[in-house]
């Protein structure tokens, strides 16, 4: 059922106010052709009514005839603001922008977010938003999980599947992604809810297995047979299986680049409003399936770039992975169990 403005008015609001939106502060609102024309209007009434001198900047489509999907995070890397520094002085110059159209993994987001300007990215359906639209407890969650990913060594994810990879840890920072942004320099995106790192370079080795139902994006379908991913000295070496992962497999060589093939992130969902079933309901073109992304307890891992972390990499492939009912042991303790996260309490706090 569709959201009326009342409604998402009021999300939008909520989420710019624990942004920290100051009245007299310069807010940007980055457009494509893809823009969702409800979220712009109602983005704009909020940050108006919050006093924020907006503005809005359109940027033409990019891509098209090299990506194999209309998702936007189906070709990285390269964006609208490439060789374009008018729009890049634009954003830079302002205080927060609110990213109607992706620039996820580009270095143009990069060098804007190290000017002290944040980033919310925000290009899920109308209805996602507003169901999912984040809370102060929501932070609290991610934060309370990214410590322990900081503080350890190794993450361990296995499965009865037959997931048995193991990922060292500490070159790159635990990241928190909780659905708003409150510090100069932060990039988030909403919907939102996990934390994640990058594994140490070339030392990643196991197997990652999809189980009928696990979620394979920018595909944004659910595996029917399982997969089964070598991993070996950080870079996925083997795809096996059945239809599933011949499509997976083709897609990826489209971009003829080893590094589409290298560990990305890895982390766990921690937002207790996703549903694992939402993206079911939706035509694929709908949504990026961001949702899928921040269920609870799913094991999300990726192929492609790790620039977001300060890494070179910056392959224009990315695969995301959400993979239900693993178990994810940090230095040995668990901190997801079969699925479901360990020392959270009926009102959503994470203890331990």
């Amino acid at each position: 059922m569709a959201i009326n403005d009342t409604e998402f008015i009021a999300a939008w609001t909520q989420v710019l106010q624990l942004s920290n939106v100051k009245r007299g502060e310069v807010l940007t609102i980055l457009t494509g052709s893809q823009t969702h024309p409800q979220t712009l209007h109602c983005a704009t009434i909020a940050a108006t009514t919050l006093g924020a001198v907006v503005n809005r900047l359109d940027l033409p489509s990019m891509n098209g005839s090299r990506s194999l999907s209309r998702d936007p995070f189906a070709y990285l890397g390269e964006t609208a603001l490439t060789g374009n520094p008018a729009a890049l002085a634009a954003l830079k110059a302002s205080s927060m922008v609110i990213d109607l159209m992706t620039l996820l993994f580009s270095p143009e987001q990069a060098e804007i977010l190290a000017s002290g300007t944040r980033i919310l990215l925000a290009v899920e359906p109308p209805e996602v938003l507003v169901r999912l639209v984040p809370h102060a407890q929501d932070r609290e969650r991610v934060q309370a999980a990214a410590r322990k990913i900081a503080e350890a060594k190794e993450m361990h994810i296995t499965s009865e599947a037959g997931t048995d990879v193991r990922c060292p840890l500490g070159q790159y920072p635990a990241i928190q992604e909780y659905g708003f942004v409150d510090q100069p320099g932060r990039w988030d995106h909403w919907p939102s809810g996990f934390a994640l790192t990058w594994p140490n370079e070339a030392q990643t080795n196991g197997t990652i297995v999809l189980d009928v139902g696990d979620i394979l994006l920018p595909q944004k379908s659910y595996v029917s047979a399982p997969v089964a991913l070598t991993i070996t000295n950080g870079y996925c070496t083997r795809i096996e299986g059945g239809i599933d992962a011949k499509l997976l497999e083709d897609y990826m060589a489209s971009f003829d680049d080893p590094e589409a093939y290298a560990m990305s992130h890895i982390g766990w969902g921690l937002q207790p409003r996703a549903r694992w079933s939402g993206m079911s309901l939706y035509d694929r073109e709908a949504t990026t399936g961001q949702e899928a992304r921040a269920f609870m307890g799913n094991f999300l891992c990726s192929l492609g770039p790790n620039n977001e972390a300060g890494g070179s990499r910056t392959t224009a492939c990315h695969i995301d992975i959400p993979i239900r009912n693993c178990t994810i042991r940090l230095d040995g303790r668990d901190v997801v169990t079969r699925g479901k996260v360990v020392g959270l309490d009926a009102a959503g706090t994470l203890h331990g």
